[in-house]
């Protein structure tokens, strides 16, 4: 199987979430890229560097972004002259050296799968909803050697022809089963790992406007951030949840009646999976946070869905997410 080097973008927690989902289903040692801090506890053979920030902007420096960050449109983000950002490909070109390293995941950087390539080693790319016709992701998924898309089967349209394999969403939930019941009245909300800073008010409101119910907060920020809330899921009467990648594929593995409020993302990407999750009748799906007044209404509309969650082909998913992996490379 030999090495696998697997870049981790550092904006929320999804996509650690993914590859820990993954790692125990694909052989071989692994060796993470990431601006993340290395969480405490690793999978077996897998080992942590640390890349510097490509976006800090020390005392006295220019702004990165008006130093060219695109390349004139071909690239997301290289701005000239940033040290942070030289730093953390040559760390990447190091062990690449260094190697051999047999396949490399990107999630996601369109700048890191390019550069991975141009030094002779097989990629597999993480692709995401929402429009991403632009010219750097067309290079990115052109240059790689697998474009891996965790959704179901035709629920977006195809990123990219090339070697295109829709594995069905990935949670860290798919090996469980449902152990507990609903508890009437109970409203979840799963706030992601950014900080939300007025999401604790907007729920305070929403709990408000809704007697007889009881709401509570996972996530937004350290003190409601639950490591594990797998019970809390299987709880709930009714999840409330932006509409990320890992939070819809931990809704279909709990099988969760659900309010998804799609977030403001580059490229329409919850959007997109909003538009999906509405067609499907899989959860109730509403354009911004509802008003104060309109709660009562939108969790009657998900307590009388009957979702059919296996059309998100979560179970499975993560292992058929590694078995592409591993088909790539010598």
């Amino acid at each position: 199987m030999g090495l696998t080097g697997w870049y981790i973008h550092h904006h929320g927690a999804g996509h650690l979430t993914r590859f820990r989902a993954v790692r125990p289903h694909l052989p071989g040692e692994v060796v993470v890229f990431s601006s993340l801090p290395e969480p405490d506890v690793l999978p077996p053979g897998t080992r942590w560097t640390h890349l510097d920030p490509d976006n800090d902007r020390p005392p006295g420096a220019p702004d990165p972004a008006g130093s060219d960050p695109t390349a004139g449109g071909l690239l997301h983000w290289a701005p000239l002259g940033h040290a942070g950002h030289a730093r953390r490909l040559a760390v990447i070109a190091g062990a690449v050296a260094a190697g051999p390293v047999d396949r490399f995941v990107i999630d996601v950087s369109v700048e890191v799968a390019l550069f991975v390539r141009l030094l002779g080693v097989a990629t597999v790319v993480v692709t995401q909803p929402g429009d991403r016709g632009d010219e750097p992701h067309r290079l990115a998924y052109a240059s790689a050697s697998r474009v891996l898309a965790p959704w179901p089967v035709g629920a977006h349209a195809r990123a990219a022809e090339h070697r295109f394999v829709e594995v069905g969403g990935i949670s860290r939930f798919d090996s469980r089963t449902r152990d507990t019941e609903p508890d009437p009245g109970t409203v979840l909300v799963l706030g992601g790992g950014a900080a939300e800073d007025d999401l604790a008010d907007r729920v305070a409101r929403a709990s408000a406007a809704t007697p007889g119910t009881h709401w509570q907060l996972a996530g937004g920020s350290a003190a409601t951030w639950l490591e594990d809330p797998w019970q809390a899921l299987q709880r709930a009467e009714v999840v409330v949840a932006a509409a990320g990648q890992n939070s819809i594929a931990d809704l279909a593995a709990a099988g969760a009646r659900a309010v998804v409020v799609p977030q403001p993302r580059p490229f329409g990407e919850q959007v997109a999976t909003g538009r999906v999750l509405a067609a499907r009748g899989l959860a109730a799906v509403e354009p911004a946070w509802p008003a104060d007044a309109a709660w009562p209404g939108v969790l009657e509309r998900a307590r009388s869905l009957r979702p059919d969650w296996t059309r998100w082909q979560v179970t499975g998913a993560a292992r058929r997410a590694a078995d592409a992996i591993a088909e790539v490379g010598p």
